[in-house]
């Protein structure tokens, strides 16, 4: 395999063997979806940018003791989530976490403006992503926290019970309960 089609698990094996070219590639395959889901957590672009340094930082020191028995991205966003978790305490606050174009069926959009989409367009988008913001901040923490892993890390129900120390069982009832819940706030918009 070659370029973009050598697997996260392969590229991370190289940078641990001295290819730094490798990690380049794997910052660039993952640098936003690993960005979105600390800046949706925090709320704050500069925290979220701090704290993507970070992650990145660690998966550049712990690279040789990566473990292959689980997704790269498992093991990355494991590393994201406690930073997020250590950010969290340190800031001794509740965050309100805030995944933007979540529709009524569960399914994550991007909510990005075409340069050619009209001024109406826009402003549509912008009010539905802040009343999907809104809805988002009456789900419990919990629930939103595994709903963003699942979004921006497209983990699975039981990478996610890993990642937050959960059962399998109680990470899906999270998952469940918050999809039910956004769609019945959503419905009340609509």
């Amino acid at each position: 395999m070659t370029g973009d089609d050598e697997s996260d698990e392969s590229l991370i094996a190289q940078y641990a063997r001295g290819d730094t070219t490798a990690f380049e590639r794997l910052y660039r395959r993952h640098e936003m979806r690993v960005w979105r889901y600390l800046h949706r957590a925090m709320r704050d672009r500069a925290i979220a940018e701090e704290l993507l340094q970070e992650v990145w930082f660690g998966v550049a020191r712990d690279a040789p003791r990566y473990a292959p028995s689980a997704r790269f991205t498992t093991w990355l966003f494991t590393i994201a989530h406690n930073r997020l978790i250590d950010a969290i305490r340190a800031r001794r606050e509740q965050v309100s976490l805030d995944v933007l174009g979540y529709d009524a069926e569960g399914v994550v959009q991007q909510l990005t403006t075409d340069p050619s989409t009209s001024p109406l367009a826009a402003a549509v988008a912008r009010d539905e992503a802040a009343v999907l913001s809104q809805a988002l901040a009456q789900l419990p923490r919990e629930q939103r926290e595994a709903l963003l892993l699942q979004l921006e890390g497209e983990l699975s129900v039981e990478e996610i019970a890993a990642i937050t120390g959960s059962s399998f069982e109680t990470t899906k009832s999270r998952l469940r309960y918050a999809r039910t819940k956004l769609r019945e706030l959503l419905a009340e918009h609509v």
